[in-house]
Protein backbone atom coordinates (compact mmCIF):
# COMPACT_ATOMS: atom_id res chain seq x y z
CA UNK A 1 0.00 0.00 0.00
CA UNK A 2 1.33 3.33 -0.99
CA UNK A 3 1.11 6.04 1.43
CA UNK A 4 1.47 9.74 0.85
CA UNK A 5 4.78 11.40 2.08
CA UNK A 6 5.07 13.17 5.10
CA UNK A 7 6.86 16.37 4.09
CA UNK A 8 7.06 17.63 7.80
CA UNK A 9 9.29 14.53 7.81
CA UNK A 10 10.94 15.09 4.51
CA UNK A 11 11.31 18.99 5.38
CA UNK A 12 14.69 19.70 7.51
CA UNK A 13 14.37 22.00 10.60
CA UNK A 14 15.72 25.80 9.99
CA UNK A 15 19.11 26.20 11.01
CA UNK A 16 19.30 29.56 13.19
CA UNK A 17 23.26 31.19 13.51
CA UNK A 18 25.47 29.45 16.23
CA UNK A 19 24.82 33.09 18.47
CA UNK A 20 20.76 32.77 17.88
CA UNK A 21 20.82 29.43 18.68
CA UNK A 22 22.79 29.60 22.05
CA UNK A 23 20.61 32.57 22.74
CA UNK A 24 17.76 30.53 22.04
CA UNK A 25 18.60 28.22 24.21
CA UNK A 26 19.82 30.29 27.21
CA UNK A 27 16.83 32.16 27.26
CA UNK A 28 15.36 29.24 27.18
CA UNK A 29 16.48 28.59 30.90
CA UNK A 30 16.14 32.20 31.50
CA UNK A 31 12.27 32.09 31.72
CA UNK A 32 12.19 28.74 34.09
CA UNK A 33 14.85 30.78 36.33
CA UNK A 34 13.01 33.82 36.19
CA UNK A 35 9.80 31.92 36.91
CA UNK A 36 11.30 30.43 40.16
CA UNK A 37 12.56 33.80 41.26
CA UNK A 38 9.34 35.13 41.09
CA UNK A 39 7.69 32.58 42.85
CA UNK A 40 10.52 33.23 45.75
CA UNK A 41 9.20 36.50 45.93
CA UNK A 42 5.89 35.10 47.16
CA UNK A 43 7.52 33.28 50.00
CA UNK A 44 9.48 36.43 51.44
CA UNK A 45 7.22 39.16 51.00
CA UNK A 46 3.73 39.63 51.67
CA UNK A 47 2.46 41.59 48.38
CA UNK A 48 5.64 40.82 46.07
CA UNK A 49 3.35 43.02 43.36
CA UNK A 50 1.56 45.83 44.03
CA UNK A 51 -0.32 46.38 41.29
CA UNK A 52 -2.10 42.68 42.85
CA UNK A 53 -2.25 42.90 46.41
CA UNK A 54 -4.48 40.17 46.44
CA UNK A 55 -1.81 37.63 45.09
CA UNK A 56 -0.46 36.44 48.61
CA UNK A 57 0.16 33.51 50.20
CA UNK A 58 -0.49 32.91 53.96
CA UNK A 59 1.45 33.95 56.61
CA UNK A 60 2.11 30.26 57.58
CA UNK A 61 3.38 29.50 54.35
CA UNK A 62 5.99 31.82 54.18
CA UNK A 63 9.91 32.45 55.63
CA UNK A 64 10.24 34.87 58.48
CA UNK A 65 12.38 37.48 56.43
CA UNK A 66 11.45 39.60 53.88
CA UNK A 67 13.54 40.84 50.86
CA UNK A 68 14.41 44.35 49.74
CA UNK A 69 12.65 45.86 46.80
CA UNK A 70 13.75 48.01 43.82
CA UNK A 71 11.75 50.35 43.39
CA UNK A 72 8.03 48.55 43.52
CA UNK A 73 9.10 44.91 43.56
CA UNK A 74 11.73 42.31 45.95
CA UNK A 75 15.03 41.60 44.24
CA UNK A 76 14.01 38.64 42.98
CA UNK A 77 11.02 39.62 41.63
CA UNK A 78 12.67 42.13 39.99
CA UNK A 79 15.54 40.15 38.34
CA UNK A 80 12.75 37.38 37.57
CA UNK A 81 10.42 39.60 35.28
CA UNK A 82 13.19 41.21 33.89
CA UNK A 83 14.65 37.46 32.81
CA UNK A 84 11.13 37.50 31.27
CA UNK A 85 12.09 40.38 29.47
CA UNK A 86 15.13 39.52 28.20
CA UNK A 87 14.33 35.54 27.23
CA UNK A 88 11.00 36.23 25.78
CA UNK A 89 11.94 36.18 22.08
CA UNK A 90 13.47 33.17 22.69
CA UNK A 91 10.08 31.72 22.64
CA UNK A 92 9.24 32.47 19.56
CA UNK A 93 12.93 31.79 17.72
CA UNK A 94 12.55 28.09 19.30
CA UNK A 95 9.12 27.71 17.86
CA UNK A 96 10.58 28.58 15.19
CA UNK A 97 13.33 26.03 15.09
CA UNK A 98 11.28 23.74 16.29
CA UNK A 99 8.20 23.84 14.24
CA UNK A 100 9.43 25.61 11.12
CA UNK A 101 7.49 25.88 8.50
CA UNK A 102 4.59 23.08 9.51
CA UNK A 103 2.35 25.99 10.44
CA UNK A 104 0.83 27.59 8.05
CA UNK A 105 3.13 30.79 6.76
CA UNK A 106 5.19 29.36 9.19
CA UNK A 107 8.52 31.29 9.07
CA UNK A 108 6.68 35.13 8.57
CA UNK A 109 4.46 34.27 11.66
CA UNK A 110 7.10 32.64 14.15
CA UNK A 111 9.47 35.45 13.58
CA UNK A 112 7.49 38.53 12.80
CA UNK A 113 4.25 37.64 12.99
CA UNK A 114 3.77 36.51 16.40
CA UNK A 115 6.01 38.91 18.07
CA UNK A 116 4.26 41.96 16.78
CA UNK A 117 0.59 40.15 17.90
CA UNK A 118 2.57 39.91 21.43
CA UNK A 119 4.09 44.03 21.32
CA UNK A 120 -0.11 44.46 20.69
CA UNK A 121 -1.37 42.87 23.34
CA UNK A 122 1.42 43.67 25.69
CA UNK A 123 0.72 47.54 25.32
CA UNK A 124 -2.73 47.03 25.40
CA UNK A 125 -2.76 45.51 28.66
CA UNK A 126 -0.22 48.22 30.05
CA UNK A 127 -2.43 51.06 28.19
CA UNK A 128 -5.79 50.06 29.52
CA UNK A 129 -5.44 47.29 32.08
CA UNK A 130 -2.43 47.08 34.01
CA UNK A 131 -3.29 48.29 37.60
CA UNK A 132 -0.76 51.39 37.49
CA UNK A 133 1.72 51.97 40.73
CA UNK A 134 2.75 55.82 41.66
CA UNK A 135 4.79 57.29 41.04
CA UNK A 136 6.21 55.78 37.33
CA UNK A 137 9.81 54.13 38.16
CA UNK A 138 12.82 53.44 35.89
CA UNK A 139 12.56 49.36 36.88
CA UNK A 140 8.97 49.36 34.73
CA UNK A 141 8.75 45.74 33.49
CA UNK A 142 8.62 46.44 29.65
CA UNK A 143 8.47 44.15 26.75
CA UNK A 144 10.36 46.20 24.02
CA UNK A 145 12.46 49.81 24.32
CA UNK A 146 9.04 52.15 23.60
CA UNK A 147 7.24 50.58 26.21
CA UNK A 148 9.55 51.14 28.92
CA UNK A 149 9.16 54.59 27.99
CA UNK A 150 5.72 54.77 28.35
CA UNK A 151 5.71 52.41 31.53
CA UNK A 152 8.21 54.29 33.14
CA UNK A 153 6.47 57.59 32.49
CA UNK A 154 2.62 56.56 31.84
CA UNK A 155 3.01 59.49 28.86
CA UNK A 156 0.59 58.32 25.88
CA UNK A 157 2.48 59.45 23.17
CA UNK A 158 5.04 56.11 23.85
CA UNK A 159 2.15 54.08 24.25
CA UNK A 160 0.82 55.39 20.51
CA UNK A 161 4.22 54.92 19.23
CA UNK A 162 4.29 51.43 19.93
CA UNK A 163 1.32 50.59 18.87
CA UNK A 164 2.33 52.08 15.23
CA UNK A 165 5.71 49.97 15.89
CA UNK A 166 3.65 46.93 16.06
CA UNK A 167 1.15 47.78 13.47
CA UNK A 168 4.12 47.96 11.15
CA UNK A 169 5.05 44.30 12.07
CA UNK A 170 2.23 42.94 11.48
CA UNK A 171 2.53 44.76 7.66
CA UNK A 172 5.65 43.50 7.53
CA UNK A 173 4.32 40.20 8.06
CA UNK A 174 1.72 40.17 5.52
CA UNK A 175 4.17 41.48 2.90
CA UNK A 176 6.64 38.75 4.15
CA UNK A 177 3.93 36.28 3.45
CA UNK A 178 3.64 37.45 -0.05
CA UNK A 179 7.45 37.47 -0.66
CA UNK A 180 7.31 41.39 -1.31
CA UNK A 181 11.58 42.07 -1.62
CA UNK A 182 10.44 45.54 0.39
CA UNK A 183 9.41 42.42 3.11
CA UNK A 184 12.81 42.17 4.36
CA UNK A 185 13.67 46.26 5.60
CA UNK A 186 10.66 46.64 7.18
CA UNK A 187 11.08 43.35 8.74
CA UNK A 188 14.46 44.85 9.88
CA UNK A 189 12.55 47.94 10.76
CA UNK A 190 10.31 46.84 12.65
CA UNK A 191 12.79 44.68 14.71
CA UNK A 192 14.99 47.28 16.06
CA UNK A 193 12.12 49.52 16.96
CA UNK A 194 10.67 46.25 18.88
CA UNK A 195 13.49 45.46 20.68
CA UNK A 196 14.30 43.36 22.51
CA UNK A 197 10.73 41.75 21.29
CA UNK A 198 11.85 41.95 17.64
CA UNK A 199 15.23 40.16 18.05
CA UNK A 200 13.67 37.44 15.52
CA UNK A 201 12.29 40.10 13.14
CA UNK A 202 15.82 41.63 13.12
CA UNK A 203 16.93 38.34 12.19
CA UNK A 204 14.38 37.72 9.73
CA UNK A 205 14.74 40.57 7.68
CA UNK A 206 18.16 40.84 7.89
CA UNK A 207 18.42 37.24 6.30
CA UNK A 208 15.83 38.21 3.50
CA UNK A 209 17.88 41.44 2.57
CA UNK A 210 20.93 39.21 2.41
CA UNK A 211 19.35 36.51 0.75
CA UNK A 212 17.56 39.24 -1.83
CA UNK A 213 21.34 40.87 -2.68
CA UNK A 214 22.99 37.49 -3.37
CA UNK A 215 21.05 36.53 -5.62
CA UNK A 216 20.97 39.79 -7.64
CA UNK A 217 24.83 39.67 -7.97
CA UNK A 218 26.56 38.74 -10.99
Amino acid sequence: MTGYPDHRQQSPRPQLPAWLDRYTTVGLYGLLIGTGLCLVAFLTNPVPDPSFPWATLPESLRLPIAQPRIEHWPVTYTIGIWLWIIGFPALFLAGYRRFGDWMPFGTPMWLAGLPALAMLSWTTYCRFFWPKLHPPTWNAPSYTVVCWLYCSSYNVLWSNLAYLIAFVGVAATVLAVRRRHVAGYILLGFGVFALPLGLPAVYEGYRRITKTHGEVRP
